[in-house]
């Protein structure tokens, strides 16, 4: 009996390690790194052309399908589309001049929901999209940026913020908004907003350079504010703001667009080639990334895979006929270049 006894507990522990071990290699399995399938093209089209579109790029067989929007949903995107995230399941298409934001499957292109962006009637003409937790968070040209629920996709309230406001950043519990007062010429704004996510209102605005419009947060809460100034006088600028304090730590003149930041460097668009710079030491460190000669005619987007460590740039190439997309691998070489729609102006990578 105590024999038997013996080979029963040997085969239980045998079997309750066989299921540890099993358990083991399944949590390994999961933090695995995410594969992408491909990635989709944002074209911006002409203003008030009314043919935005969105392409899809497989990496599988190396191939696109155009204005994949319109052959699953039988109708266009609208006009001038102006930004795409996807966030979980779904990718939220903001459409600037036709004021909706458009929710989609991300894996189908499907249409789930189309959110109107009118105030009595008004077009507020939507720009961004950025998340947290459940909400969605959309900057318009009338001076809010709306919260939208992520599970019902109902716009829950709209926050006041400055004139025109433009691209946003989280970090620390708050979103910072660029207020550009674009609209307004020669009377740009020269604020950024600061929204605390606890109470969804804003809290203060913090003065900038004028005209600002690219912000973007790194991962220890540093705020990058990119501001154009006033194309005359007053030079294009980046701005450094603590998330911690929301003091203004920097000031400099500074040229460049699309601003990008992956983890300790960014990226920014010039005529003459994508500059790369330090956020450590906060100085160039390249004045092309590009290494290989390649060059573009119109950047109008820059893009980063983390995943694959690519960088992509939006080549418009002209402002009313087909753009291409130009993908560098992480030393400064072209890996392949895709045509595109008009305006492409953005790189929504998916994942398997």
């Amino acid at each position: 009996m105590k024999t038997n006894n013996t080979i029963f507990k040997l085969l239980a522990f045998a079997f309750i390690a066989t299921i540890i071990f099993s358990c083991s290699k399944d949590d390994s399995i999961s933090e695995l790194p995410e594969i992408r399938s491909g990635f989709y093209i944002l074209n911006e089209g002409g203003f008030n052309s009314n043919n935005a579109s969105l392409d899809y790029y497989n990496f599988e067989n190396a191939s696109l399908t155009s204005s994949l929007f319109a052959q699953k949903n039988k109708r266009g995107l609208g006009d001038t589309g102006n930004d795409a995230q996807i966030y979980g399941s779904k990718m939220y298409i903001v459409v600037n001049a036709s004021n909706t934001v458009e929710v989609i499957n991300a894996k189908t292109a499907l249409s789930i929901k189309q959110l109107d962006f009118k105030n009595n009637g008004k077009g507020r003409q939507p720009r961004y999209i950025v998340f947290n937790k459940n909400k969605a968070f959309v900057s318009s040209y009338d001076g809010t940026v709306a919260v939208i629920d992520t599970a019902s996709l109902v716009i829950e309230k709209f926050i006041t913020v400055g004139r025109n406001p433009e691209q946003m950043a989280i970090a620390n519990n708050k979103i910072y908004v660029a207020n550009s007062g674009g609209l307004d010429y020669p009377n740009y704004d020269k604020t950024v907003s600061v929204i605390d996510l606890n109470t969804l209102t804003e809290i203060k605005k913090i003065p900038v350079v004028i005209n600002p419009g690219g912000v973007a947060a790194t991962a220890d809460g540093r705020i990058y504010v990119k501001s154009t100034g006033d194309y005359d006088k007053i030079m294009p600028s980046l701005t450094i703001i603590d998330s911690k304090t929301d003091e203004v730590k920097s000031t400099k003149e500074f040229s460049g667009s699309g601003m990008t930041i992956v983890e300790d460097k960014a990226y920014f668009l010039t005529s003459a080639g994508v500059k790369e710079y330090d956020l450590n030491t906060d100085a160039v460190t390249k004045d092309n990334f590009i290494t290989d000669g390649t060059t573009y005619k119109i950047g109008y987007g820059l893009s980063y895979d983390k995943i694959n460590q690519q960088l992509f740039v939006c080549d418009a190439q002209s402002y009313s006929g087909t753009g291409a997309i130009l993908c560098f691998d992480k030393s400064g070489k072209l890996l392949y270049k895709v045509n595109t729609g008009v305006l492409p102006s953005k790189v929504i990578f998916l994942n398997k």
